[in-house]
Protein backbone atom coordinates (compact mmCIF):
# COMPACT_ATOMS: atom_id res chain seq x y z
CA UNK A 1 0.00 0.00 0.00
CA UNK A 2 1.54 3.52 -0.87
CA UNK A 3 0.30 6.93 0.56
CA UNK A 4 -1.82 7.68 -2.61
CA UNK A 5 -5.86 8.62 -2.31
CA UNK A 6 -7.48 6.75 -5.89
CA UNK A 7 -10.10 9.45 -7.09
CA UNK A 8 -12.68 7.13 -9.19
CA UNK A 9 -14.70 10.20 -10.95
CA UNK A 10 -15.79 10.53 -14.64
CA UNK A 11 -16.00 14.58 -14.35
CA UNK A 12 -12.48 16.39 -14.88
CA UNK A 13 -13.58 19.45 -13.24
CA UNK A 14 -14.47 17.30 -10.10
CA UNK A 15 -10.65 15.27 -10.17
CA UNK A 16 -8.95 18.52 -10.71
CA UNK A 17 -10.90 20.07 -7.61
CA UNK A 18 -10.56 17.03 -5.32
CA UNK A 19 -7.29 16.94 -6.04
CA UNK A 20 -6.06 20.42 -5.82
CA UNK A 21 -7.83 20.33 -2.18
CA UNK A 22 -5.97 16.68 -1.56
CA UNK A 23 -3.00 18.26 -2.46
CA UNK A 24 -3.14 21.30 0.05
CA UNK A 25 -3.68 18.66 2.82
CA UNK A 26 -0.41 16.74 2.11
CA UNK A 27 -2.04 13.51 0.01
CA UNK A 28 -1.17 12.79 -3.08
CA UNK A 29 -3.77 11.60 -5.45
CA UNK A 30 -3.92 9.53 -8.66
CA UNK A 31 -7.68 9.66 -10.71
CA UNK A 32 -9.33 6.58 -13.27
CA UNK A 33 -12.14 7.49 -15.15
CA UNK A 34 -13.44 3.74 -16.43
CA UNK A 35 -14.80 1.63 -14.06
CA UNK A 36 -13.18 -1.32 -16.07
CA UNK A 37 -9.70 0.00 -14.90
CA UNK A 38 -10.47 0.46 -10.79
CA UNK A 39 -10.12 -3.52 -10.00
CA UNK A 40 -6.79 -3.66 -11.90
CA UNK A 41 -4.75 -0.53 -10.56
CA UNK A 42 -5.90 -1.51 -6.60
CA UNK A 43 -4.54 -4.96 -7.35
CA UNK A 44 -1.52 -3.78 -8.89
CA UNK A 45 -0.53 -0.63 -6.55
CA UNK A 46 -2.88 -0.64 -3.40
CA UNK A 47 -3.43 3.10 -2.73
CA UNK A 48 -4.23 4.71 1.04
CA UNK A 49 -8.01 5.23 0.11
CA UNK A 50 -10.50 5.31 -2.64
CA UNK A 51 -12.98 7.73 -3.46
CA UNK A 52 -15.30 5.53 -5.78
CA UNK A 53 -18.44 7.09 -7.39
CA UNK A 54 -21.44 5.49 -8.02
CA UNK A 55 -22.06 6.39 -11.99
CA UNK A 56 -18.97 5.31 -13.88
CA UNK A 57 -18.50 4.48 -17.61
CA UNK A 58 -17.42 0.75 -18.02
CA UNK A 59 -18.43 -0.76 -14.46
CA UNK A 60 -20.73 0.89 -11.58
CA UNK A 61 -19.39 1.40 -8.30
CA UNK A 62 -21.36 -1.37 -6.00
CA UNK A 63 -19.93 -3.72 -8.38
CA UNK A 64 -16.22 -2.68 -8.34
CA UNK A 65 -16.61 -1.98 -4.27
CA UNK A 66 -17.77 -5.87 -4.11
CA UNK A 67 -14.49 -6.82 -6.26
CA UNK A 68 -12.19 -4.83 -4.06
CA UNK A 69 -13.70 -6.22 -0.95
CA UNK A 70 -13.08 -9.91 -2.48
CA UNK A 71 -9.63 -9.46 -1.79
CA UNK A 72 -8.51 -6.05 0.20
CA UNK A 73 -9.67 -3.51 3.14
CA UNK A 74 -8.48 -0.95 1.37
CA UNK A 75 -10.96 2.33 3.33
CA UNK A 76 -13.48 2.97 0.70
CA UNK A 77 -15.56 6.34 0.35
CA UNK A 78 -18.85 5.63 -1.97
CA UNK A 79 -19.94 8.90 -3.73
CA UNK A 80 -23.44 9.35 -5.42
CA UNK A 81 -25.44 12.05 -6.94
CA UNK A 82 -28.43 11.15 -4.88
CA UNK A 83 -29.41 10.34 -1.57
CA UNK A 84 -31.73 7.63 -2.27
CA UNK A 85 -28.83 5.88 -3.78
CA UNK A 86 -26.78 6.32 -0.44
CA UNK A 87 -29.49 4.87 1.11
CA UNK A 88 -29.77 1.75 -0.81
CA UNK A 89 -25.66 1.16 -0.97
CA UNK A 90 -25.94 1.38 3.02
CA UNK A 91 -28.77 -1.60 2.91
CA UNK A 92 -26.39 -3.25 0.51
CA UNK A 93 -23.63 -3.61 3.04
CA UNK A 94 -21.06 -3.50 0.75
CA UNK A 95 -18.18 -2.89 3.25
CA UNK A 96 -17.60 0.91 2.52
CA UNK A 97 -16.02 3.04 5.01
CA UNK A 98 -18.13 6.20 4.25
CA UNK A 99 -20.46 7.61 1.74
CA UNK A 100 -21.10 10.96 0.66
CA UNK A 101 -23.55 12.42 -1.31
CA UNK A 102 -22.66 15.30 -4.49
CA UNK A 103 -23.27 17.99 -4.20
CA UNK A 104 -20.30 18.33 -1.65
CA UNK A 105 -17.84 20.50 -0.17
CA UNK A 106 -14.12 19.91 -1.28
CA UNK A 107 -13.50 20.64 2.62
CA UNK A 108 -15.51 18.25 3.64
CA UNK A 109 -14.14 15.18 1.64
CA UNK A 110 -10.55 16.14 2.83
CA UNK A 111 -12.06 15.75 6.23
CA UNK A 112 -13.96 12.51 5.32
CA UNK A 113 -10.74 11.16 4.22
CA UNK A 114 -8.86 11.63 6.83
CA UNK A 115 -11.40 10.52 9.70
CA UNK A 116 -11.42 7.35 7.68
CA UNK A 117 -7.48 6.88 6.94
CA UNK A 118 -7.84 7.22 11.14
CA UNK A 119 -10.40 5.46 11.84
CA UNK A 120 -8.16 2.62 9.76
CA UNK A 121 -5.30 3.17 11.15
CA UNK A 122 -5.97 2.26 15.01
CA UNK A 123 -7.85 -1.03 13.37
CA UNK A 124 -4.76 -2.15 12.01
CA UNK A 125 -2.19 -0.78 14.18
CA UNK A 126 -3.57 -0.44 17.91
CA UNK A 127 -0.55 0.45 19.14
CA UNK A 128 -1.44 3.79 17.33
CA UNK A 129 -4.76 4.94 19.79
CA UNK A 130 -3.75 8.26 21.58
CA UNK A 131 -3.22 7.43 24.92
CA UNK A 132 -4.40 10.36 27.35
CA UNK A 133 -3.65 10.49 31.00
CA UNK A 134 -5.53 12.95 33.41
CA UNK A 135 -4.16 13.74 36.76
CA UNK A 136 -6.80 15.70 38.59
CA UNK A 137 -4.86 16.18 42.03
CA UNK A 138 -1.80 17.96 40.01
CA UNK A 139 -3.91 19.24 37.00
CA UNK A 140 -1.65 17.14 34.67
CA UNK A 141 -2.29 15.63 31.28
CA UNK A 142 0.52 13.18 29.59
CA UNK A 143 -0.23 11.80 26.22
CA UNK A 144 1.84 8.83 25.27
CA UNK A 145 3.96 9.38 28.23
CA UNK A 146 4.82 12.76 27.32
CA UNK A 147 3.87 15.90 30.05
CA UNK A 148 1.54 18.32 27.80
CA UNK A 149 2.45 21.45 30.22
CA UNK A 150 -1.56 22.53 30.69
CA UNK A 151 -2.32 25.38 32.03
CA UNK A 152 -5.54 24.90 35.20
CA UNK A 153 -8.03 26.12 32.73
CA UNK A 154 -6.48 23.72 29.63
CA UNK A 155 -6.59 20.99 32.06
CA UNK A 156 -10.27 21.57 33.70
CA UNK A 157 -11.35 22.26 29.59
CA UNK A 158 -9.50 18.97 28.85
CA UNK A 159 -10.68 16.91 31.24
CA UNK A 160 -14.50 17.74 31.07
CA UNK A 161 -14.20 17.17 27.31
CA UNK A 162 -12.55 13.66 27.47
CA UNK A 163 -15.29 12.96 30.56
CA UNK A 164 -18.19 13.69 28.13
CA UNK A 165 -15.98 11.63 24.61
CA UNK A 166 -18.67 12.14 21.31
CA UNK A 167 -21.09 14.69 23.31
CA UNK A 168 -21.24 18.18 21.91
CA UNK A 169 -21.07 21.15 24.03
CA UNK A 170 -21.19 24.91 22.92
CA UNK A 171 -19.36 27.84 24.09
CA UNK A 172 -21.55 28.98 27.12
CA UNK A 173 -21.56 25.67 28.63
CA UNK A 174 -17.73 25.23 28.55
CA UNK A 175 -17.25 28.16 30.35
CA UNK A 176 -19.88 27.84 33.06
CA UNK A 177 -17.45 24.67 33.42
CA UNK A 178 -13.98 26.52 33.51
CA UNK A 179 -15.22 29.41 34.91
CA UNK A 180 -17.94 28.74 37.64
CA UNK A 181 -17.73 31.74 39.32
CA UNK A 182 -19.31 33.01 36.21
CA UNK A 183 -16.47 35.63 35.51
CA UNK A 184 -17.20 38.00 32.81
CA UNK A 185 -15.42 36.61 29.50
CA UNK A 186 -15.44 36.20 25.70
CA UNK A 187 -17.08 33.59 24.97
CA UNK A 188 -14.34 33.62 21.91
CA UNK A 189 -11.96 32.82 25.43
CA UNK A 190 -12.66 28.79 24.89
CA UNK A 191 -11.92 29.18 20.97
CA UNK A 192 -8.55 30.39 22.51
CA UNK A 193 -8.16 27.63 24.78
CA UNK A 194 -9.51 25.23 22.19
CA UNK A 195 -6.59 26.33 19.69
CA UNK A 196 -3.74 26.18 22.66
CA UNK A 197 -5.18 22.72 23.13
CA UNK A 198 -4.76 21.61 19.56
CA UNK A 199 -0.90 23.03 19.57
CA UNK A 200 0.07 21.48 22.59
CA UNK A 201 -1.55 18.43 21.52
CA UNK A 202 -0.22 18.24 17.99
CA UNK A 203 3.40 19.17 19.73
CA UNK A 204 3.29 15.45 21.31
CA UNK A 205 1.22 13.57 18.27
CA UNK A 206 0.93 15.50 15.09
CA UNK A 207 -1.35 12.70 13.89
CA UNK A 208 -3.77 13.20 16.74
CA UNK A 209 -6.74 15.27 16.80
CA UNK A 210 -8.53 15.13 19.99
CA UNK A 211 -10.78 17.98 19.64
CA UNK A 212 -13.48 18.14 17.24
CA UNK A 213 -15.00 21.12 16.38
CA UNK A 214 -19.03 20.94 15.23
CA UNK A 215 -19.78 23.60 12.85
CA UNK A 216 -22.50 26.03 14.27
CA UNK A 217 -22.82 23.57 17.58
CA UNK A 218 -19.50 23.91 19.52
CA UNK A 219 -16.91 21.08 20.71
CA UNK A 220 -16.60 17.41 21.10
CA UNK A 221 -13.86 15.16 22.20
CA UNK A 222 -13.66 11.87 20.21
CA UNK A 223 -10.64 9.47 19.45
Amino acid sequence: MNDTILIVEDEPKLVRLLSNYLRQAGYDSESIENGLNVVPRVRTRMPALILLDLMLPGRNGVDICKDIRSFSTVPIIMVSARIEEIDRLLGLELGADDYICKPFSPREVVARVKAVLRRSATQHHPEAISVLHLDEDRFQATLHGIDLELTVVEFKLLSFLSSNQGRIYGRSKLMDHIYPDQRIVSDRTIDSHIKNLRKKISGVSPETELIHSVYGAGYKYDT
